[in-house]
């Protein structure tokens, strides 16, 4: 594609002479009398390479220069100057010129210097994008999943990763609801900033407030210093509540006010402290039921969630569990360890109340313990044994008892599966109306994968 270059210069027979000796190379350009009037073109052309003389009447070189780096500051800008003025040229690339020329220059210099702009510019985009392939593709590097489920939480991920709303994770314990928000941050404009997670169950709650906010000296007992809390620790970054829905009632006003005003007051303090922190929250409770328990504010809830990412559990998405196998046999072992089929089918008809956590452990423990390089069925606990091989009927219930509603919703799911989605077939294969389907895949929520 031929390069557009912007010309401008107030000297007539300068901006000809300039004109045609790039016009000569191949490039495509368009030339200015002034500075007013080559910012006006700029921002019609949007050109690779602006060439502009530093003095001018009116608006001059370096205001130009100015200009268009605040506009656009991936654009090269070479400034002409006159022989002898260093000192200007200087200030000029200190202002973010690429380069400059100067006056009188032959044109072979010129060629030369146009020349060399441009290959430094398409080696920045030829960075740039590699930088965003290999951003992409890392941002999921430790999220396996190829699964329709899966698929649908990477589109959302990718969609709204590079916005300021506020996500809301929910799914089981294990099911990796800490790795998506990390993804989310690192596929932001924020990941050069830091991420802070903290889980809101797991520090003693008459420390909580102290830590979410910080706190001053001598606000309790204690208290010897001042002490920076997450959320500022967060600044300009993001902050990871986990386990949010566990969060004491009586501190969630003071979170929501966080969010809406989007300042801060420690602990014991009296100023207020300006705050620019994107929230992801995430909880393994059933959030709905604790507001209508009175155990966690709606008002909040709607502040926290404007993008909701529900992550399906690992028995929801079972085409998973033979390359989560691969990856966690690579990622603890690095050798060459393999699962026979039929120990991976065992495994895959796991109910895994753990999730992918619990997946990741069982892998681990069964790597340590082998005796060969392929683990076989007979390699595995008897629970993974017995539930593969059951005595009489269908489903092999575990000892401990199990969700009806769940084993129900499995069964459509499997059923939905196994008929690619269709959910004729998938009525007919559960000898059940297809209404009365529909009404268990709305109750049950299921997602039906885009076809």
């Amino acid at each position: 594609m031929t390069a557009k270059i912007l010309v401008i210069d107030d000297d007539t027979s300068l901006r000809r002479v300039l004109e045609y000796n790039l016009q000569e190379e191949g490039y495509e350009v368009e030339a200015a009398a002034s500075g007013e009037e080559g910012l006006k073109l700029f921002r019609q052309l949007l050109p690779d390479l602006v060439i502009t003389d530093m003095k001018m009447s009116g608006m001059d070189g370096l205001q130009v220069l100015k200009s268009i780096k605040e506009s656009s500051a991936d654009t090269l800008v070479i400034i002409i100057t006159a022989f002898g003025t260093v000192d200007v040229a200087v200030e000029a690339m200190k202002a973010g010129a690429y380069d400059y020329i100067t006056k009188p220059f032959n044109r072979e210099a010129l060629k030369l210097t146009v020349k060399k702009a441009l290959q430094f510019s398409g080696l920045a985009e030829e960075n740039k994008r590699l930088k965003n392939e290999l951003t992409d593709k890392a941002d999921f590097r430790s999220i396996v999943g190829s699964s329709p489920e899966m698929e649908k939480v990477f589109a959302v991920v990718r969609k709204v990763a590079d916005t300021e709303a506020s996500v809301f994770i929910t799914g089981e314990s294990g099911t990796g609801k800490e790795l998506i928000a990390r993804s989310i941050h690192a596929k932001s404009s924020r990941r050069d900033s830091p991420f802070i997670a903290i889980n809101c169950s797991a520090i003693p709650r008459d420390l909580l407030e102290s830590e979410l906010f910080g706190h001053t000296k001598g606000a309790f007992t204690g208290a010897i210093k001042d002490k920076i809390g997450k959320f500022q620790l967060a600044e300009g970054g993001t902050i990871f509540l986990d386990e949010v829905g566990e969060l004491l009632l009586e501190l969630q006003p003071k979170l929501l006010r966080v969010l809406q005003e989007k300042e801060i007051e420690p602990l014991g303090g009296t100023k207020t402290e300006k705050l620019d922190v994107r929230v992801i929250s995430a909880t393994s409770l059933n959030i709905e039921k604790a507001i209508v328990d009175g155990t966690f504010r709606d008002d909040l809830y709607y502040r926290l969630s404007v993008i909701p990412i529900h992550l399906p559990p690992l028995r929801q998405r079972r085409k998973d569990i033979g390359l989560l196998i691969k990856y966690f046999s690579a990622k603890h072992c690095g050798e060459n360890i393999s699962f026979d089929n039929e120990a991976v089918e065992a495994l895959t008809m796991f109910s895994w109340p753990g999730n992918v956590r619990e997946l990741e452990n069982t892998v681990e423990r069964l790597l340590i313990m082998r005796n060969s390089n392929v683990i076989s069925a007979g390699d595995l606990p008897d629970k993974f044994r017995e539930q593969s091989a059951p005595e009489n009927g269908v489903v092999r219930l575990p000892d401990e008892g199990y969700s009806l509603e769940q084993l129900e919703r499995e069964i459509v799911i499997e059923a939905l599966e196994r008929n690619a989605w269709n959910q004729t077939a998938a009525a007919r294969f559960l000898r059940i109306p297809r209404h009365t389907l529909i009404y268990r895949i709305e109750k049950y929520q299921i997602a039906i994968p885009d076809r």
